[in-house]
């Protein structure tokens, strides 16, 4: 089990990404302080954390599972993104960065999760 989670790159690239939507969720008015932006913040952080999770624990079940946690909150911030696209709140401009970053993230964790699943059936 990979337990020095910060070599892999899907948790360095969440970790950038991180940084890119709190710098984002600045921009955002101040009436989504404590509803969109905070739901964002929590998404974001949620994918590096739950990838760190998963590869401190001792079986690739556990893994597995918060492989799953992390990709489900990348797809919820996805949707939060459009959000703020729709609504005017962020520009094809703010997002340029992010929305290619997030993309690729759930690829990597789609990617990840199917490694993982395969390891575990076959040590079954």
């Amino acid at each position: 089990m990979e337990s020095n989670y910060k070599k892999l790159i899907v948790w360095q690239k969440a970790m950038r990404l991180t940084t890119g939507i709190y710098r984002n969720v600045k921009k955002l008015p101040k009436e989504e302080l404590f509803a969109l932006s905070d739901q964002m913040r929590r998404a974001v952080v949620s994918i590096p954390s739950n990838i760190a999770e998963g590869c401190g624990r001792q079986s690739l079940n556990e893994m597995s599972y918060f492989l799953r946690i992390a990709s489900g909150s990348a797809s919820e911030l996805e949707s939060q993104l459009l959000i703020c696209k729709n609504l005017g709140y962020l520009n094809d401009e703010d997002l340029k960065e992010s929305m290619p970053l997030l993309n690729e993230i759930i690829r990597m964790l789609s990617r990840l999760g199917k490694r993982t699943a395969k390891s575990l059936s076959s040590t079954n």
